[in-house]
């Protein structure tokens, strides 16, 4: 799990919590690390500092400016919606071809663990062709899944494993970022969705508030580790 893509069955799931927890563990456990968003939006001057590639580089130990930014996040639009709608209304678009070609570079590098985080859910467009599902086929490593315990999840986390698996995409795992509002206990939709989707490692990551409360959960990574040598890979759901 050297290399991992970060997705998630829908938007403002936990992605970027995700991201920076694993981040931050695995720098405690001594590997080196880089962590990318190149695709961002609804980053402007006001917000900068609790900007998802922020957070990022926060997790990474690194200073926060737009210098800074703009190294792990090039596109980066100040309407918050999906990529190809916030940047039309820049006049811009984002380049498939480069969008992977940064990737693939940033994954190149000598770093002991690189994560690239998707933007909004598997299927969130990134141009007029482009879905974030062609961009973690393109570059040929395994997604992490994330999806929240929210009425409803089972059948997105399901349908978003179905879409991976389809197009030849392994999940390393899926992790259960806990929502708000959760009308059962997480362990007992992850048993719902274990029964569909057999020998896939499941993760839970507990609600945890307060700025950079990914501090608090160091030890995903070494769980994430420890569920990829055993999984090995999720199969299609059933």
């Amino acid at each position: 799990m050297s290399r991992l893509f970060v997705t998630a069955t829908g938007t403002e799931l936990g992605k970027t919590f995700t991201s920076a927890a694993l981040l931050n563990g695995a720098r405690a456990a001594g590997a080196t690390v880089k962590g990318l968003k190149p695709v961002a939006s609804g980053i402007d001057d006001g917000n900068l500092a609790d900007s998802d590639p922020a957070v990022l580089l926060r997790a990474q130990g690194e200073a926060v400016d737009w210098v800074q930014v703009e190294r792990i996040c090039p596109w980066h639009f100040a309407a918050a919606l999906s990529p190809d709608m916030a940047a039309a209304r820049e006049g811009r678009r984002v380049p498939f071809d480069e969008l992977v070609g940064f990737c693939r570079r940033g994954l190149a590098g000598s770093e002991e663990f690189v994560l690239v985080e998707g933007v909004g859910g598997v299927m969130a467009p990134i141009d007029e062709r482009h879905t974030v599902l062609d961009w973690v086929k393109a570059l040929e490593i395994p997604a992490l899944l994330v999806a929240g315990t929210y009425l409803g999840t089972i059948s997105h986390t399901l349908t978003a494993l179905a879409t991976l698996a389809g197009r030849g995409v392994p999940v390393e795992a899926l992790v259960l970022s806990e929502s708000e509002a959760s009308p059962v206990p997480p362990a007992e939709t992850a048993a719902a969705i274990q029964r569909f989707a057999p020998g896939l490692a499941i993760l839970h990551a507990p609600r945890l508030a307060g700025p950079d409360a990914w501090r608090g959960l160091a030890d995903l990574y070494p769980a994430l580790k420890r569920a990829g040598r055993s999984a090995g890979g999720a199969p299609a759901p059933r």
